[in-house]
Protein backbone atom coordinates (compact mmCIF):
# COMPACT_ATOMS: atom_id res chain seq x y z
CA UNK A 1 0.00 0.00 0.00
CA UNK A 2 1.21 3.43 -0.71
CA UNK A 3 1.73 6.26 1.39
CA UNK A 4 -0.90 8.09 -0.87
CA UNK A 5 -3.83 5.39 -0.17
CA UNK A 6 -2.80 4.99 3.54
CA UNK A 7 -5.47 5.68 5.81
CA UNK A 8 -5.29 9.34 7.44
CA UNK A 9 -3.88 8.46 10.46
CA UNK A 10 -0.81 6.42 8.98
CA UNK A 11 0.16 9.30 6.78
CA UNK A 12 0.18 11.44 9.79
CA UNK A 13 2.42 9.59 11.71
CA UNK A 14 4.50 9.65 8.20
CA UNK A 15 4.24 13.21 8.19
CA UNK A 16 5.28 13.60 11.55
CA UNK A 17 7.74 11.00 11.63
CA UNK A 18 8.94 12.86 8.41
CA UNK A 19 9.55 16.44 10.21
CA UNK A 20 10.90 14.77 13.60
CA UNK A 21 14.04 13.25 11.56
CA UNK A 22 14.47 16.89 9.23
CA UNK A 23 14.48 18.86 12.12
CA UNK A 24 17.54 16.38 13.82
CA UNK A 25 19.39 16.67 10.46
CA UNK A 26 18.77 20.58 10.90
CA UNK A 27 19.80 20.58 14.52
CA UNK A 28 22.70 18.28 13.73
CA UNK A 29 24.14 20.36 11.53
CA UNK A 30 23.84 23.23 13.52
CA UNK A 31 25.56 21.33 15.83
CA UNK A 32 28.61 20.62 14.11
CA UNK A 33 29.09 23.60 11.26
CA UNK A 34 27.43 26.49 13.34
CA UNK A 35 27.67 30.03 13.13
CA UNK A 36 26.38 27.95 9.59
CA UNK A 37 23.69 30.13 7.00
CA UNK A 38 20.19 28.22 6.52
CA UNK A 39 21.80 27.90 2.90
CA UNK A 40 24.56 25.91 3.46
CA UNK A 41 22.73 23.77 5.69
CA UNK A 42 20.27 22.82 2.79
CA UNK A 43 23.46 22.21 0.47
CA UNK A 44 24.75 19.73 3.13
CA UNK A 45 21.69 18.10 4.42
CA UNK A 46 19.74 17.88 0.56
CA UNK A 47 16.80 19.36 2.18
CA UNK A 48 15.35 22.32 0.25
CA UNK A 49 15.62 25.72 1.47
CA UNK A 50 12.09 26.22 2.37
CA UNK A 51 12.29 23.04 4.05
CA UNK A 52 15.68 24.62 6.29
CA UNK A 53 13.55 28.19 6.74
CA UNK A 54 10.68 26.24 8.45
CA UNK A 55 12.70 24.22 10.85
CA UNK A 56 15.34 26.82 11.38
CA UNK A 57 11.68 28.45 12.53
CA UNK A 58 10.48 25.82 14.55
CA UNK A 59 13.97 25.33 16.44
CA UNK A 60 14.32 28.69 16.81
CA UNK A 61 10.92 29.31 18.30
CA UNK A 62 11.77 26.39 20.86
CA UNK A 63 15.12 28.03 21.89
CA UNK A 64 17.09 25.90 20.66
CA UNK A 65 19.62 28.10 17.95
CA UNK A 66 19.52 31.71 17.85
CA UNK A 67 20.36 34.05 14.46
CA UNK A 68 24.31 34.67 15.07
CA UNK A 69 24.98 38.24 16.51
CA UNK A 70 27.33 39.06 13.04
CA UNK A 71 25.70 38.62 9.83
CA UNK A 72 27.59 36.44 7.32
CA UNK A 73 27.79 39.02 3.83
CA UNK A 74 26.56 37.58 0.59
CA UNK A 75 29.38 38.05 -2.70
CA UNK A 76 27.12 39.33 -4.54
CA UNK A 77 24.31 41.80 -4.26
CA UNK A 78 20.88 41.39 -2.01
CA UNK A 79 20.61 40.38 1.78
CA UNK A 80 23.40 39.29 3.43
CA UNK A 81 22.96 35.74 4.87
CA UNK A 82 22.70 35.69 8.38
CA UNK A 83 23.62 32.23 9.59
CA UNK A 84 22.30 30.43 12.70
CA UNK A 85 23.73 28.62 15.73
CA UNK A 86 22.71 27.02 18.84
CA UNK A 87 21.75 28.59 21.92
CA UNK A 88 23.57 27.17 24.83
CA UNK A 89 22.46 29.52 27.21
CA UNK A 90 19.31 28.80 27.64
CA UNK A 91 18.46 24.78 28.23
CA UNK A 92 20.61 22.42 29.80
CA UNK A 93 20.10 18.51 30.81
CA UNK A 94 21.02 16.31 33.83
CA UNK A 95 23.23 13.68 33.68
CA UNK A 96 23.78 11.24 36.55
CA UNK A 97 26.29 8.80 36.28
CA UNK A 98 26.07 5.43 38.77
CA UNK A 99 29.43 4.12 39.80
CA UNK A 100 30.81 1.53 42.31
CA UNK A 101 32.30 4.12 44.75
CA UNK A 102 30.57 7.59 44.22
CA UNK A 103 27.36 9.01 42.05
CA UNK A 104 28.20 11.75 39.53
CA UNK A 105 25.90 14.86 38.95
CA UNK A 106 25.98 17.36 36.68
CA UNK A 107 23.95 19.56 34.51
CA UNK A 108 25.13 19.85 30.33
CA UNK A 109 24.58 22.38 28.02
CA UNK A 110 23.88 21.70 24.17
CA UNK A 111 27.23 21.09 23.07
CA UNK A 112 27.65 18.83 25.88
CA UNK A 113 29.72 21.29 27.87
CA UNK A 114 29.32 20.33 31.83
CA UNK A 115 28.46 23.39 33.37
CA UNK A 116 29.01 22.25 36.48
CA UNK A 117 28.98 18.49 38.53
CA UNK A 118 29.36 16.91 41.54
CA UNK A 119 30.52 13.89 43.14
CA UNK A 120 27.93 12.08 46.09
CA UNK A 121 29.92 9.65 47.82
CA UNK A 122 27.76 6.21 48.71
CA UNK A 123 28.66 6.78 52.46
CA UNK A 124 25.64 5.06 53.59
CA UNK A 125 25.47 2.39 51.22
CA UNK A 126 24.58 1.82 47.81
CA UNK A 127 20.88 0.31 48.22
CA UNK A 128 19.03 1.94 44.95
CA UNK A 129 16.36 3.75 46.67
CA UNK A 130 18.61 5.39 48.62
CA UNK A 131 21.49 6.33 46.00
CA UNK A 132 18.74 7.46 43.49
CA UNK A 133 17.28 9.63 45.80
CA UNK A 134 20.70 11.45 46.78
CA UNK A 135 21.19 11.68 42.99
CA UNK A 136 17.71 13.48 42.45
CA UNK A 137 18.72 15.87 45.36
CA UNK A 138 21.59 16.49 44.16
CA UNK A 139 20.45 17.49 40.86
CA UNK A 140 18.30 19.52 42.21
CA UNK A 141 20.19 21.53 44.07
CA UNK A 142 22.59 21.94 41.14
CA UNK A 143 19.15 23.23 38.92
CA UNK A 144 18.95 26.04 42.08
CA UNK A 145 22.07 27.24 41.34
CA UNK A 146 21.47 27.06 36.98
CA UNK A 147 19.45 30.52 37.39
CA UNK A 148 17.55 31.20 34.74
CA UNK A 149 18.60 27.89 32.86
CA UNK A 150 15.78 25.34 31.83
CA UNK A 151 16.18 21.58 32.72
CA UNK A 152 14.68 19.46 29.38
CA UNK A 153 15.48 16.48 30.69
CA UNK A 154 18.04 13.63 32.73
CA UNK A 155 20.22 11.60 31.27
CA UNK A 156 21.35 8.42 33.57
CA UNK A 157 24.24 6.55 32.49
CA UNK A 158 25.24 3.35 34.87
CA UNK A 159 27.16 0.37 33.75
CA UNK A 160 26.41 -3.28 33.69
CA UNK A 161 22.78 -4.36 32.08
CA UNK A 162 20.97 -1.66 31.52
CA UNK A 163 17.48 -1.87 29.70
CA UNK A 164 17.23 1.52 27.64
CA UNK A 165 13.38 0.61 26.79
CA UNK A 166 12.56 0.11 30.25
CA UNK A 167 14.61 2.62 31.84
CA UNK A 168 16.09 -0.14 34.20
CA UNK A 169 18.98 -1.13 35.29
CA UNK A 170 18.31 -5.36 34.56
CA UNK A 171 21.96 -6.21 37.02
CA UNK A 172 24.51 -4.52 38.17
CA UNK A 173 26.85 -7.30 40.28
CA UNK A 174 29.36 -4.74 41.54
CA UNK A 175 26.51 -2.73 42.95
CA UNK A 176 24.22 -5.70 44.08
CA UNK A 177 21.51 -4.25 41.61
CA UNK A 178 18.79 -6.26 40.10
CA UNK A 179 15.83 -5.18 38.09
CA UNK A 180 15.86 -1.32 39.54
CA UNK A 181 13.40 0.99 37.96
CA UNK A 182 15.96 3.89 37.44
CA UNK A 183 13.54 5.79 35.13
CA UNK A 184 10.80 6.08 37.49
CA UNK A 185 13.05 6.85 40.74
CA UNK A 186 14.36 9.57 39.26
CA UNK A 187 11.12 11.32 37.23
CA UNK A 188 9.25 10.94 40.33
CA UNK A 189 11.68 12.45 42.32
CA UNK A 190 12.30 15.38 39.72
CA UNK A 191 9.09 15.55 37.43
CA UNK A 192 11.19 15.46 34.40
CA UNK A 193 11.70 13.38 31.47
CA UNK A 194 14.27 10.51 32.22
CA UNK A 195 16.26 8.33 29.95
CA UNK A 196 18.28 5.69 30.61
CA UNK A 197 21.07 3.46 29.07
CA UNK A 198 24.63 1.93 29.66
CA UNK A 199 27.61 4.41 30.12
CA UNK A 200 29.72 2.98 26.81
CA UNK A 201 26.42 3.31 25.10
CA UNK A 202 25.93 6.63 26.36
CA UNK A 203 29.93 7.69 25.61
CA UNK A 204 29.30 6.88 21.86
CA UNK A 205 26.29 8.98 21.68
CA UNK A 206 28.58 11.51 23.52
CA UNK A 207 31.94 10.57 21.26
CA UNK A 208 29.80 10.95 17.80
CA UNK A 209 27.90 14.70 19.27
CA UNK A 210 30.64 16.23 20.45
CA UNK A 211 33.82 14.07 20.46
CA UNK A 212 36.85 13.89 18.26
CA UNK A 213 35.53 11.05 16.06
CA UNK A 214 31.99 13.30 15.11
CA UNK A 215 31.80 11.67 11.13
CA UNK A 216 33.58 8.34 11.83
CA UNK A 217 31.33 5.81 10.06
CA UNK A 218 31.56 2.85 12.53
CA UNK A 219 33.03 4.01 16.52
CA UNK A 220 34.02 1.20 18.71
CA UNK A 221 34.06 2.42 22.33
CA UNK A 222 35.75 0.51 25.40
CA UNK A 223 34.88 1.06 28.82
CA UNK A 224 37.58 0.20 31.67
CA UNK A 225 36.97 0.92 35.17
CA UNK A 226 35.73 -0.87 37.71
CA UNK A 227 32.99 -1.96 35.34
CA UNK A 228 34.38 -3.33 31.73
CA UNK A 229 31.85 -3.08 28.88
CA UNK A 230 32.07 -2.25 25.19
CA UNK A 231 29.76 -0.64 23.01
CA UNK A 232 29.41 -0.35 18.92
CA UNK A 233 27.58 2.57 16.53
CA UNK A 234 27.13 2.22 12.57
CA UNK A 235 26.34 5.58 11.26
CA UNK A 236 24.70 7.16 13.74
CA UNK A 237 23.00 3.65 15.60
CA UNK A 238 24.36 2.19 18.50
CA UNK A 239 24.03 -1.56 18.65
CA UNK A 240 21.60 -2.66 21.54
CA UNK A 241 20.41 -5.85 21.24
CA UNK A 242 17.35 -8.13 22.95
CA UNK A 243 16.92 -5.84 26.44
CA UNK A 244 19.87 -3.99 25.42
CA UNK A 245 22.58 -6.77 26.70
CA UNK A 246 25.00 -6.08 23.70
CA UNK A 247 28.53 -4.98 24.93
CA UNK A 248 28.28 -8.08 27.70
CA UNK A 249 32.21 -8.21 27.80
CA UNK A 250 32.99 -8.85 31.21
CA UNK A 251 33.80 -12.54 30.91
CA UNK A 252 35.51 -12.37 27.82
CA UNK A 253 38.91 -14.82 28.26
CA UNK A 254 41.82 -11.86 28.55
CA UNK A 255 45.16 -13.62 27.03
CA UNK A 256 47.64 -13.66 29.78
CA UNK A 257 45.38 -12.99 32.82
CA UNK A 258 45.68 -14.09 36.28
CA UNK A 259 43.46 -13.10 38.47
CA UNK A 260 40.51 -15.51 39.47
CA UNK A 261 36.35 -14.87 38.26
CA UNK A 262 33.40 -15.41 40.44
CA UNK A 263 32.36 -17.22 37.64
CA UNK A 264 34.88 -19.97 38.03
CA UNK A 265 37.34 -19.13 35.38
CA UNK A 266 40.60 -17.08 35.19
CA UNK A 267 41.27 -13.98 33.25
CA UNK A 268 38.08 -12.82 32.54
CA UNK A 269 38.45 -9.29 31.19
CA UNK A 270 36.33 -7.55 33.87
CA UNK A 271 38.84 -8.98 37.16
CA UNK A 272 41.50 -8.44 35.35
CA UNK A 273 40.94 -5.11 33.97
CA UNK A 274 38.55 -3.33 36.68
CA UNK A 275 40.43 -0.52 38.58
CA UNK A 276 39.39 -2.82 42.02
CA UNK A 277 42.36 -5.14 40.46
CA UNK A 278 44.59 -2.14 39.49
CA UNK A 279 44.50 -0.49 42.92
CA UNK A 280 44.40 -3.79 44.67
CA UNK A 281 47.93 -4.53 43.16
CA UNK A 282 49.38 -0.69 43.89
CA UNK A 283 48.22 -1.14 47.21
CA UNK A 284 49.97 -4.70 47.88
CA UNK A 285 52.94 -2.69 46.30
CA UNK A 286 52.73 0.48 48.63
CA UNK A 287 52.16 2.52 45.89
CA UNK A 288 49.14 4.08 47.33
CA UNK A 289 46.57 3.72 50.10
CA UNK A 290 43.57 3.66 48.78
CA UNK A 291 41.10 2.35 46.12
CA UNK A 292 41.20 5.62 43.87
CA UNK A 293 43.05 5.27 40.36
CA UNK A 294 43.73 8.53 39.89
CA UNK A 295 46.34 8.40 42.88
CA UNK A 296 48.06 5.77 41.35
CA UNK A 297 47.71 8.50 37.95
CA UNK A 298 49.18 10.78 40.24
CA UNK A 299 52.53 9.10 41.95
CA UNK A 300 52.76 7.92 38.13
CA UNK A 301 53.11 11.67 37.17
CA UNK A 302 55.19 11.94 40.39
CA UNK A 303 58.10 10.04 38.93
CA UNK A 304 56.96 6.53 40.81
CA UNK A 305 58.55 3.53 38.68
CA UNK A 306 56.43 0.78 40.02
CA UNK A 307 53.02 3.31 39.35
CA UNK A 308 54.12 3.69 35.81
CA UNK A 309 54.84 -0.03 35.56
CA UNK A 310 51.36 -0.90 36.68
CA UNK A 311 49.55 1.52 34.41
CA UNK A 312 51.74 0.51 31.22
CA UNK A 313 51.01 -3.35 32.07
CA UNK A 314 47.24 -2.55 32.52
CA UNK A 315 47.23 -0.51 29.31
CA UNK A 316 48.82 -3.10 27.15
CA UNK A 317 46.06 -5.63 28.39
CA UNK A 318 43.40 -3.24 27.79
CA UNK A 319 45.07 -3.30 24.11
CA UNK A 320 44.37 -6.80 23.81
CA UNK A 321 41.25 -6.10 24.54
CA UNK A 322 40.88 -3.59 21.91
CA UNK A 323 42.20 -5.99 19.80
CA UNK A 324 40.34 -9.00 20.13
CA UNK A 325 37.22 -6.32 19.58
CA UNK A 326 39.17 -4.97 16.68
CA UNK A 327 39.19 -8.45 15.26
CA UNK A 328 35.43 -9.20 15.54
CA UNK A 329 33.67 -5.63 14.74
CA UNK A 330 36.69 -3.86 12.71
CA UNK A 331 35.33 -0.03 13.27
CA UNK A 332 36.90 2.77 11.79
CA UNK A 333 37.26 3.83 15.18
CA UNK A 334 37.91 2.97 18.70
CA UNK A 335 37.52 5.21 21.83
CA UNK A 336 39.10 3.97 24.93
CA UNK A 337 38.28 5.59 28.27
CA UNK A 338 40.88 4.21 31.01
CA UNK A 339 42.70 6.41 33.42
CA UNK A 340 46.20 5.42 32.21
CA UNK A 341 45.32 5.65 28.67
CA UNK A 342 43.35 9.07 28.49
CA UNK A 343 46.43 11.25 31.21
CA UNK A 344 49.65 9.00 30.13
CA UNK A 345 51.25 8.89 26.56
CA UNK A 346 53.46 5.92 27.54
CA UNK A 347 50.18 3.82 28.52
CA UNK A 348 48.43 4.76 24.94
CA UNK A 349 51.60 4.05 23.71
CA UNK A 350 51.66 0.40 24.91
CA UNK A 351 48.11 -0.16 24.29
CA UNK A 352 48.73 0.87 20.64
CA UNK A 353 51.85 -1.57 20.98
CA UNK A 354 49.55 -4.59 21.88
CA UNK A 355 46.42 -3.47 19.24
CA UNK A 356 49.48 -3.87 16.36
CA UNK A 357 51.12 -1.42 14.18
CA UNK A 358 48.89 -1.74 11.42
CA UNK A 359 45.52 -0.27 13.73
CA UNK A 360 47.23 1.52 16.29
CA UNK A 361 46.47 4.89 14.30
CA UNK A 362 42.30 3.79 14.60
CA UNK A 363 42.81 3.60 18.63
CA UNK A 364 41.99 7.06 20.28
CA UNK A 365 41.80 7.98 23.58
CA UNK A 366 38.43 9.65 25.27
CA UNK A 367 37.32 13.17 24.16
CA UNK A 368 36.12 13.55 27.65
CA UNK A 369 39.36 12.79 30.09
CA UNK A 370 38.16 15.55 32.65
CA UNK A 371 34.82 14.70 32.93
CA UNK A 372 33.63 11.34 31.57
CA UNK A 373 31.16 10.59 33.65
CA UNK A 374 29.25 14.08 33.61
CA UNK A 375 29.47 13.59 30.04
CA UNK A 376 28.56 10.18 29.92
CA UNK A 377 25.18 10.64 32.02
CA UNK A 378 24.20 14.06 29.88
CA UNK A 379 24.86 12.04 26.88
CA UNK A 380 22.27 9.91 27.59
CA UNK A 381 19.41 13.03 28.01
CA UNK A 382 21.31 14.76 24.54
CA UNK A 383 21.05 11.73 22.24
CA UNK A 384 17.33 11.74 22.70
CA UNK A 385 16.94 15.63 22.37
CA UNK A 386 19.20 15.13 18.89
CA UNK A 387 17.21 12.35 17.91
CA UNK A 388 13.79 14.31 18.05
CA UNK A 389 14.30 18.21 18.99
CA UNK A 390 10.51 18.78 18.34
CA UNK A 391 10.01 17.20 21.68
CA UNK A 392 11.74 20.25 23.14
CA UNK A 393 8.02 21.64 22.41
CA UNK A 394 6.69 19.68 25.24
CA UNK A 395 9.35 20.91 28.03
CA UNK A 396 9.73 24.26 27.08
CA UNK A 397 6.43 25.68 26.10
CA UNK A 398 7.77 27.47 23.54
CA UNK A 399 5.08 29.03 21.09
CA UNK A 400 6.97 32.18 19.78
CA UNK A 401 8.16 32.97 16.45
CA UNK A 402 11.64 32.24 15.00
CA UNK A 403 14.42 34.28 17.18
Amino acid sequence: MSLSTAPPAARRAADSARRRTSASVVLRSVLDHGPVARSTIARLTGLSPASVTDHCARLGALGLIREAAAPRQSNGAGRPHIPVDLDASRFVVGGVHVAVPYTTVALLDLRGQVVVERRLGHGDGTEPGRVLANAADGLGALLAEAGDRMPLGIGVAVGGWVDRDSGTIVEHGLLGWRDVAVREAIGAHTGLPVQVDGHARALVNGERLFGRVRGSRSVLHLFVGNVVDAAFATHDEVHHGPRSQAGAIAHLPLQGGTEPCDCGRTGCLQVELSERTLCRRAREAGVIGTMNPMHLVRAAADGDPVAVRLLVERARMVGRAARLLLDVLNPETVVITEAGVMYRDDCLDALREAVGEERAALVVPSSFPDSVLAVAGGSVALDVLYRDPLSASAISGASAGPN
